[in-house]
């Protein structure tokens, strides 16, 4: 079969070449390239194999404690279809636009916020779009949203493998991942998942968090496992990935988040995970 020669290459091309010619290289920068009026440090997705794993928890978490550390901090809400973030930080008002580009909305500690819900006339109206329009959306959130100046870029990613948590890794320039799971079987198979396609997107892996891995009792502090004993240990030997930290069952980080005071949340349980990010 002959070598394809770059130079006959139409740009439009470069969608579905494989080649890694400097046209392919330079398209592919130029698609990750975000808003001119913003400049990020770094991006992190936060990703899970599955939802309900409390993934946008860990993200809001994350960002709060790093914004109290008075770093500049944003958060991209990748699930369009079921976006949380707004909600958990409290925030109600909707994202406005010029001409210049969109303008994410700032919670009361100072983190930007963009998220699909801030540009909904009701928060409880359903997004009944199709994959590549979800993806465009997503791309958008990175492409002509004003970001402004940021240390940390966090992506609340939507759940599972599928097209749109694709397009998040074509699309931005991401720094890491951080994977949340909880304890039972499943969720640990589906995690594996993740991990390969993070490692076959060529995107580094800084650690697992564990979610819901312990209730500790009140009378005598011990640590009961309600989901079974953890197979966190095993995964994370099995891929050479660090641990960054377990959450416990305790239900005042539920009812922060539902109260909208997420950023309130003392989490010291992930203390490892924030030093992780920062030495990115």
């Amino acid at each position: 079969m002959a070598e394809k020669n770059p130079s006959a290459c139409a740009p439009s091309d470069c969608a579905s070449c494989g080649m890694n010619c400097a046209s392919r290289k330079a398209e592919m920068v130029d698609e990750k390239a975000g808003n001119k009026d913003s400049h990020v440090d770094k991006i992190i997705g936060v990703i899970s194999g599955k939802g309900g794993v409390g993934k946008s928890m860990v993200t809001g978490t994350l960002a709060s404690a790093l914004r109290k550390d008075a770093k500049k901090v944003g958060i991209l809400d990748a699930d369009i279809t079921g976006p949380s973030i707004p909600r958990m930080f409290g925030v109600s008002q909707r994202a406005y636009a010029d001409e210049s580009g969109i303008f994410p909305v700032r919670s009361d500690g100072g983190i930007d916020l963009m998220s699909m819900n801030l540009l909904l006339d009701q928060d409880t109206d359903p997004v009944l779009w199709r994959g590549p329009v979800i993806g465009g959306a997503v791309k958008q959130f990175w492409t002509d949203v004003k970001w402004g100046n940021k240390d940390y870029l966090f992506v609340d990613m939507p759940p599972g493998t599928g097209d749109v948590a694709l397009t998040v890794y074509q699309s931005l320039p991401l720094d890491g991942f951080i994977i949340v799971t909880t304890p039972q079987d499943l969720v640990s198979m589906i995690v594996e998942k993740a991990v390969k396609m993070a490692k076959e997107m060529d995107v580094p892996i800084l650690g697992i968090i564990e979610n819901m891995s312990y209730l500790e009792c009140p009378d005598c502090g011990k640590k009961i496992s309600v989901f079974g004993e953890s197979h966190l240990d095993e995964i994370a030997g099995k891929y050479n990935i660090p641990v960054l930290g377990r959450i416990p069952i305790k239900p005042e980080i539920a009812e922060l988040a539902d109260e909208g005071a997420i950023e309130s949340l003392d989490a010291e349980w992930l203390s490892e995970a924030v030093d992780a990010v920062e030495k990115l």
